[in-house]
């Protein structure tokens, strides 16, 4: 018997034991962290809109919008992305895009339209949780044409949170939230939530995110320009910023209709990043279409 055997008390059996828990990197927990916080901000406005505290309501869900949005460029700057972090992202968008500026918007002024309030705010609702999960599985595709990196495809839920709360803004600047003011927001929110799941092409401001260096400066001025307008006359420059991000949005789509000529023929065409002209290629031969769909 070998004398160097170890005695059988005394083996190390790491399967039995189990795994071994796995330590975190620090910089791995701050984006989460600040997914979180965006929750418990667009969660906070809720509360703050039923105690009748619009305003502060208001700062929080924008507040939790702003932090939503920059979750996942931190992450990637500090190459702290994981599976979790994804799962987690889409659920505070649901909440901060969707529902608490819809259930905001209908304790300022939409729940006196009774019923027809609240079915506008569902619908919006709704649409930012379908427009997210379009974004998604786009995201998802391995083949992505040029113009997925130009424009979005509707609105984006950042930017269909921001608008659709411009009744809200208005109605800070004196508008009186009567009835008929009620049934005028209900159609607004209803056409904001159009915009979140249409097919119209709107900028993405990525392929023309690149500032020339003689532009640096200016650009870096006008921003300081709109925060300072921000802090001292910020419901009114919420509520220009809303009406000129609308008014871009024609603009937008007649510079896609002149590049690209259509939008792809169908919705299932949207999600997989078809171009146009594969689209009405497709539309004439299904099975190309099926057998393309396949291989990606």
């Amino acid at each position: 018997m070998d004398s160097t055997a170890t005695p059988p008390g005394n083996q190390k059996d790491d399967g039995a034991r189990g795994p071994r828990l796995r330590e975190i990197p620090l910089r791995m927990m701050v984006p989460n962290l600040i997914t979180v916080l965006a929750i418990c901000a667009g969660l906070t406005g809720i509360r703050l809109a039923f105690e009748g505290r619009y305003e502060l309501a208001v700062a929080m869900v924008l507040l939790a919008a702003f932090l939503d949005g920059i979750d996942g460029r931190i992450a990637r700057m500090m190459r702290a992305t994981s599976n979790f972090g994804v799962q987690m992202d889409s659920l505070a968008d649901i909440v901060n895009f969707g529902v608490a500026p819809a259930l905001v918007l209908y304790v300022y002024v939409l729940d006196q339209a009774r019923s027809i309030g609240w079915i506008a705010a569902l619908i919006f609702a709704i649409a930012a949780g379908l427009r997210l999960a379009r974004f998604n599985v786009m995201v998802d595709r391995p083949n992505k044409p040029k113009w997925l990196s130009e424009y979005f495809v509707g609105v984006p839920a950042p930017a269909g949170a921001l608008l659709v709360m411009l009744p809200v803004y208005v109605g800070f600047l004196g508008v009186e939230p009567s009835p008929y003011y009620a049934y005028a927001s209900a159609a607004y929110t209803v056409a904001m939530g159009y915009l979140l799941v249409s097919r119209i092409p709107v900028w993405s401001g990525k392929a023309q995110g690149v500032i020339r260096r003689e532009n640096a400066l200016p650009f870096i001025l006008v921003v300081v320009l709109y925060v300072a307008l921000l802090m001292s006359f910020t419901w009114q420059v919420l509520a220009a910023t809303s009406i000129l991000y609308l008014c871009t949005i024609p603009f937008g789509a007649r510079a896609w209709s002149r590049k690209y000529g259509s939008l792809p023929a169908s919705e299932t065409h949207v999600e997989e990043g078809v171009v146009p002209d594969e689209a009405a290629h497709s539309a004439d031969h299904p099975g190309d279409s099926a057998d393309r769909t396949t291989r990606h």
